[in-house]
């Protein structure tokens, strides 16, 4: 559990600027996850979303602005440190280990603690929430299938005890059922074990059944933002996101003509 009270600010972020190389990647962007929440990130490809979780993560420095986790700073820590903290990182792609089984890749997940019970404790409700992975213990990574994968990759995120998880793109090449599956693992985990989750997505529709809050990227800037029923109720995101094909079209054009929503 997080020492966060709920409906407290769990997570801020103010002005963040990120490059890649010359190129800025994030502009200036602000938000709020507060304790307990499902925020979404949405945007199309290039947005700047997976930038925001790697600076949040460690995995990039940002150049300007402030990350304040629990009421601590932690703007440029490094990823062990931000990791230690309390944030879990479920990055694209999944980037499990290979070469180890899957068992192995799970209890890297948990590599700075010392509570060997607690362990597999923990390790046991991974097997609980992921019964593929349990029938799976002893093989290889590289042979599962790439929706295991991503259970895998979410399950090592667990083994570290985290507080708040970030999860890159976790529908990313998946089949509509594993998509299903994998959301409702993700609906359990903020339920049940009261996780606080960043999720970071382009299948706006699943995204918005399980947020709270949402945020909108486009070219490194947050464009919009609002409760699920705002977002879901804005024609321009049903018609950029949502897929309205009579009208894609033209809310594509509206909304490329938006420098700023609030």
């Amino acid at each position: 559990m997080s020492e966060t009270a709920p409906n407290e600010t769990m997570l801020s972020i103010r002005n963040l600027e990120t490059f890649y190389g010359p190129v800025m990647a994030i502009r200036g962007v602000s938000l709020d996850v507060m304790q307990g929440q499902i925020v979404a990130i949405l945007g199309s490809n290039g947005a700047g979303k997976t930038t925001v979780l790697k600076t949040i993560s460690g995995a990039m420095e940002p150049q300007k602005g402030s990350i304040v986790y629990n009421g601590q700073d932690i703007t440029g820590h490094e990823p062990d440190r931000v990791a230690r903290a309390g944030i879990g990182h479920v990055p694209e792609g999944r980037e499990v280990f290979p070469f180890l089984s899957v068992q192995e890749n799970l209890e890297m997940g948990a590599f700075s603690r010392r509570d060997r019970t607690a362990i597999a404790e923990d390790l046991e409700m991974v097997f609980d929430y992921f019964p593929d992975l349990r029938k799976s213990a002893k093989n290889e990574a590289a042979y599962l299938s790439g929706g295991q994968q991503q259970m895998l990759a979410i399950g090592r995120a667990l083994m570290m005890r985290p507080h708040m998880m970030l999860l890159d793109e976790p529908s990313l090449g998946l089949s509509p059922k594993l998509v299903g599956e994998i959301f409702d693992i993700i609906r359990r985990l903020n339920s049940e074990q009261q996780m606080t989750i960043l999720l970071v997505e382009q299948n706006a529709h699943m995204a918005l059944q399980l947020a709270d809050f949402g945020y909108v990227l486009e070219v490194g800037r947050v464009v919009m933002e609002g409760d699920r029923q705002r977002l879901l109720d804005s024609r321009d995101i049903q018609e950029f996101y949502l897929g309205r094909k009579e009208e894609s079209a033209r809310g594509k054009r509206r909304w490329k003509q938006r420098k700023t929503w609030r």
